[in-house]
């Protein structure tokens, strides 16, 4: 699947005021033969890539058929692009939910280590309890800002997994009162999957789980999609 992330209509990451046409226009063709990645062009990403993209509106693309694209490692620019169609299942309840979930699947990479440390924990039940109602802006700050602290531990202990897993639940927490919980969500997807990478790399004696670490990032992505699309259950 190819997707545009975007603020809207308009572009989330580049200082521009440029406004697509909307869901199922195309927007005007540019000249292929000056396509530049970041430069020239309209940007659209697939699959597993948009993990890196996150932004306020997601929707799926379907970029110029007539002329190839530039690709590089997380990104492609197209001469022309169409928004198909938008993702209403994402919004800023459901992107702090889902920052929230992938804090918590690699919770265990920091409890491995310090299962006495709540603050992490607390902070996750935190950003699920503010995004429900169930608590205010000072608890749910307090509880990030906890967690954080405990990441000092992770870090003072040369365990690269466990404190990046303590950053992700700050993180988690950090968005459900940040005005943009998209680049929240995006902080906390990124520092879950370097805490996953990192397991996978650690030495022996800190356990790492190699094979949860190899598929993690294609479990962030179908966690994704079922946000996207409106399935997400419980946090799994």
């Amino acid at each position: 699947m190819l997707f545009k992330t975007l603020d809207g209509l308009r572009p989330a990451t580049a200082d521009t005021d440029y406004r697509y046409p909307g869901v199922g226009r195309w927007t005007r063709r540019l000249d292929p033969d000056k396509l530049r990645l970041c430069g020239y062009g309209y940007h659209y990403v697939t699959d597993g890539q948009v993990l890196d993209w996150l932004a306020a509106t997601i929707y799926e693309a379907e970029p110029c058929s007539e002329h190839a694209p530039l690709t590089d490692g997380d990104k492609s620019v197209t001469c022309r692009l169409r928004l198909v169609r938008r993702f209403d299942g994402w919004n800023d309840r459901t992107a702090r939910l889902f920052a929230a979930d992938c804090a918590e699947r690699v919770l265990p990479l920091f409890e491995g280590l310090y299962p006495d440390d709540s603050r992490p924990r607390d902070a996750i039940v935190a950003a699920r309890r503010f995004v429900n109602g169930e608590i205010g802006f000072v608890e749910s700050a307090s509880a990030a800002m906890f967690a954080k602290t405990a990441s000092i531990a992770a870090s003072t202990a040369a365990s690269t997994a466990a404190w990046a897993a303590a950053w992700a639940a700050s993180a988690a927490s950090s968005s459900t009162w940040a005005d943009n919980a998209a680049a929240s969500t995006a902080r906390a997807a990124a520092w879950a999957a370097s805490a996953a990478e990192a397991a996978r790399d650690a030495s022996a004696t800190h356990r790492p789980d190699a094979r949860a670490a190899q598929t993690f990032r294609e479990w962030q992505y179908q966690r994704l999609l079922q946000y996207l699309n409106g399935t997400a259950g419980a946090a799994g």
